[in-house]
């Protein structure tokens, strides 16, 4: 399959599954591990395209589906694509529509055509077949595009989860029949198959066959047991090629950025920092900040000490706490902060694993999040074992 992008790894880590690489795409070079902002309807909630340049994010995630209802196919084709109706020079990578499927199940239909759905907007009825998300995509313009998949809730059980990993394997075939700019777009394979280990060893191995230029991890982050999720993680990161990117979708805490690139991951999206912005939550490494609580009024330190965002350089808590959710510019603010988190914790765990110390940041992140070792959540801590880190015994060790 064409692809138009490069993918030429730079760093590995020495003891565990985790890698630095440079993902070249046509809008410019993506340094992974990365997470990407989502922007789901051409903007991320509270920022412009001039502040996350500033921020230097390399590459933000927009909605397929929300962007065919508006602006719509033949505005977005009148105009070039979603680049330039959002004047975002860097790269864009485009969701399928098919996770609409679990969030907007009552207003969906699936069958083998593809997934009617019922608009939240004006009830209108609009059906997403793979030929059409492509088609979609192919005007949007993103620099990486994902296949139309059958997504079910990571709870389901039974015949159902089976069903949906096939048809998303006979979907991802019609999608790469319908894909018009494979010179300019790249096409993601997704792998389903629910909680059960046959069915992604399964998928993965069709997959694989179909040679696309990446894949993804999708149908978790749905609440499942987080201990059986990072195991079909690193299960998909064993099997996958290791000459291509991995996508985790749906993944944004803290933690579940630092275990997921221990395991082999590459690329996340979530709307987890600017969502949780906008009930007035900080995110730092030392954990999450409520500053809608009294005992920041008074508080005239920046959210972060050592953070450089235009937030923690201007603003105190206090002035923030005055005006989280009661005023437009405290969820703007917090969201500044909150992506340029996002962006500096991966900074963070690239330059640990150029250096080949990625294990002691591991080991220093987690005693900055949590009080102590007996909190560190019992997931984690399995999952770190897996890939040669004693969570719990190195970090009482000086």
């Amino acid at each position: 399959m064409k692809s138009a992008l490069t993918w030429e790894i730079v760093a590995q880590c020495s003891r565990t599954k985790a890698r630095v690489a440079k993902l070249k795409l046509p809008h410019g070079v993506v340094d992974t591990p990365v997470f990407m902002p989502v922007g789901t309807q051409g903007t991320l909630k509270g920022l412009t395209v001039k502040q996350l340049e500033d921020l230097d994010c390399q590459i933000m995630l927009n909605n397929t589906y929300h962007l065919g209802l508006r602006p719509g196919k033949e505005v977005l084709e009148e105009i070039g694509g979603a680049h330039e109706f959002q004047n975002w020079k860097r790269n864009l990578l485009t969701d399928s529509g098919g996770f609409q499927m679990v969030s907007l199940l009552k207003l969906a239909c699936i069958t083998e055509g593809g997934v009617e759905f019922q608009s939240p907007h004006d009830g209108s009825k609009m059906l997403l077949t793979p030929e059409h998300s492509i088609s979609l995509q192919n005007s949007i313009g993103a620099d990486i595009i994902m296949q139309l998949d059958d997504v079910v809730s990571s709870l389901t059980t039974g015949p159902r989860v089976e069903e949906a990993m096939l048809r998303s394997i006979r979907w991802l075939d019609r999608c790469i029949i319908a894909h018009k700019k494979p010179e300019s777009q790249n096409l993601f394979a997704i792998i389903q198959g629910g909680l059960d280990v046959n069915l992604r060893r399964r998928c993965i191995e069709e997959m694989k066959k179909r040679e696309t230029p990446g894949y993804a991890i999708g149908g978790l982050s749905g609440g499942e047991e987080k201990d059986i999720f990072w195991r079909i993680v690193t299960l998909c990161t064993d099997l996958l090629p290791k000459t291509k990117p991995i996508y985790c979708m749906g993944v944004g805490y803290t933690e579940d950025l630092i275990v997921c690139s221990a395991l082999g991951v590459d690329m996340y999206d979530c709307v987890f920092p600017t969502r949780t912005a906008r009930f007035g939550n900080a995110l730092t490494s030392k954990g999450t900040l409520n500053l809608k609580t009294s005992k920041f009024s008074q508080d005239f330190r920046p959210i972060e000490e050592d953070c450089d965002c235009l937030t923690c350089k201007t603003f105190t808590r206090a002035y923030i706490h005055i005006h989280s959710t009661r005023e437009t510019v405290g969820c703007h603010l917090i969201t500044i902060h909150n992506v340029s988190y996002q962006l500096r914790l991966m900074r963070n765990i690239r330059q640990a694993i150029i250096e080949n110390r990625f294990p002691s940041f591991i080991i220093q992140s987690f005693k900055d999040l949590f009080d102590s070792v007996d909190k560190y959540p019992k997931w984690a801590v399995n999952a770190l074992n897996s890939v040669n880190i004693n969570l719990t015994s190195e970090s009482k060790n000086p």
